[in-house]
């Protein structure tokens, strides 16, 4: 059972029933008796993207497709979302509520818009860019470090044949 639910920017905060509190150092003058802070981080929401018009959309639930036998052959929780003027498709069927599934389709029209719409200035774009960035230069900084790691293993192996041959 929660009390009430506060989003601060991508971090989801929730006042959850409990016996004792998880976390003490939480707690606070105006926290409710019996109820602890329960935190979680989740995607960060994209605030300049283009809001939907629901005229403007076509809204499908078919059968899904993939692992899951039965359950996912017999029901069709799978949302086909078409924006009409563009003609953009965006099929989702990543749980098995069609509630969730909606709300996520909705948000892969918005960004696939978004990207439409602005191009290179799309913030969904420069977010991708900047972590393919933050990759290259993870796997820069890895690959440097291995090779110092093989050159000081290499200046110990010439230090031992140097020592054995001056004995």
């Amino acid at each position: 059972p929660s009390f009430g639910e506060v989003s601060v920017f991508s971090v989801t905060c929730l006042w959850v029933r409990t016996g004792s509190p998880i976390c003490p150092s939480l707690l606070t003058p105006l926290s409710p008796p019996g109820f602890s802070l329960v935190c979680a981080a989740g995607k960060k929401q994209l605030a300049d993207l283009t809001e939907l018009n629901e005229e403007e959309l076509e809204e499908q639930f078919v059968r899904g497709t993939g692992p899951g036998g039965q359950a996912t052959n017999k029901t069709n929780n799978c949302v086909v979302l078409k924006h009409i003027p563009t003609g953009i498709v965006v099929k989702c069927h990543q749980t098995r509520s069609v509630d969730i599934n909606r709300k996520r389709a909705r948000d892969i029209l918005r960004e696939k818009l978004d990207i439409e719409f602005k191009g290179k200035d799309s913030q969904v774009v420069k977010l991708k860019a900047e972590s393919v960035l933050k990759k290259q230069e993870k796997k820069k900084k890895s690959r440097d470090n291995l090779e110092r790691k093989k050159q000081f293993k290499r200046s110990l192996v010439t230090d031992s044949t140097e020592k054995n041959n001056i004995v």
